[in-house]
């Protein structure tokens, strides 16, 4: 069996087979949701042959959608039509894979599962001991506790996972700065920061040179490039300043403060979770677009142990797409039992 593993966002589409190939894109799915099923047939057409799909999402939280269980359904119907005649397999809550009409019948249990599908098969790294999986993406923060190879988090829906400190809303490209900081120190004065979508965290790690330029990348608060002039008049507009009144040093001093609220969001969230493990965790696996903000949180709180990249592991575009990798893994080694 050849699979394709599916991580179906509200703003991103992650796919990989398990075996090598993975592709991350930007799609807004609360814009358009009609869009789904041709953005998904070319999903299929660009990625290698398949004959069986298998599907997770985090999408059904999208605001185009009533309810969560309405978007859960909307989700695996879109699947079904772009799937043409390869069966489908769901990710459940509770790790096992099911076919679509199982689903509709508990549409929660196949809702936001794609952090419990990372956490199983990351825990294959650190079989032994406690250790914890930290995916960082474009717009949150899984922090998940690992026993034994084995996810042992506390689970539950997302609003439980807010509770527990394992999901933490904010990411390294679509985070508002205005919802990270309410001031910022500018030459040496502290400015009150508008409350207004100007600049995102992307801009940041732009200035900062934690992610690279892309001139084709649009998808900015302004519409404008993602490159550090660009991301640099962004965060400009944050204290209303011209390019008289903000230079280089001026967006690399607010971008450093902005990321140091960032790191300190996701090291409190990493001792929170870490009070829950048996012993101090030995090894911590990152994966995601932001595995750079991990690795400056864990330095923060010191961190002395191993840290595992998916990254150097597997490479870039698997890390990025690592839920979607790690579903097409599970699932292909689910058809062999």
């Amino acid at each position: 069996m050849r699979w394709l593993g599916f991580d179906i966002g509200g703003a991103n589409l992650k796919v990989a087979d398990g075996l090598g190939y993975a592709d991350s894109s930007a799609f807004p799915l609360w814009k358009d949701p009609t869009r789904l099923v041709p953005v998904l047939r070319s999903a299929i057409d660009r990625a290698p042959v398949c004959d069986h799909l298998a599907v997770t999402m985090t999408g059904e939280l999208a605001d185009c959608f009533e309810t969560k269980q309405d978007g859960v359904v909307f989700i695996l119907r879109a699947m079904q039509a772009a799937a043409g005649d390869r069966p489908i397999q769901v990710y459940l809550n509770n790790g096992t894979l099911v076919c679509p009409e199982t689903a509709f019948r508990e549409p929660l249990d196949a809702a936001a599962t794609n952090w419990h599908a990372l956490a199983s098969y990351a825990g294959r790294y650190t079989e032994q001991g406690a250790a914890l999986l930290i995916d960082v993406g474009s717009t949150t923060c899984d922090i998940v506790s690992i026993d034994h190879g084995r996810p042992v988090g506390c689970g539950g829906d997302d609003l439980q996972r807010f509770l527990s400190g394992e999901l933490l809303y904010t990411g390294v490209k679509r985070s508002p700065v205005c919802a990270l900081l309410q001031t910022v120190r500018y030459r040496g004065r502290e400015c009150p920061i508008a409350q207004e979508w100007f600049a995102t965290s992307q801009d940041v790690y732009l200035v900062l040179g934690d992610l690279p330029a892309d001139a084709d990348d649009r998808d900015t608060a302004d519409g404008r490039p993602a490159t550090a002039a660009a991301a640099r008049a962004r965060l400009a507009r944050h204290i209303s300043a011209s390019a008289e009144q903000f230079d280089e040093v001026d967006a690399f001093e607010m971008a450093r403060q902005v990321a140091e609220q960032q790191q300190e969001m996701l090291s409190r969230s990493i001792q929170v979770v870490t009070t829950r493990l048996p012993r101090a965790p030995d090894a911590v696996i990152v994966s995601g677009l932001g595995e750079f903000l991990a690795r400056q949180a864990l330095a923060k709180q010191g961190f002395a142990g191993t840290i595992i990249s998916i990254e150097t592991e597997l490479g870039w575009q698997i890390s990025q797409a690592a839920p979607a990798h790690a579903l097409a893994v599970l699932a292909r080694e689910a058809s062999l039992v």
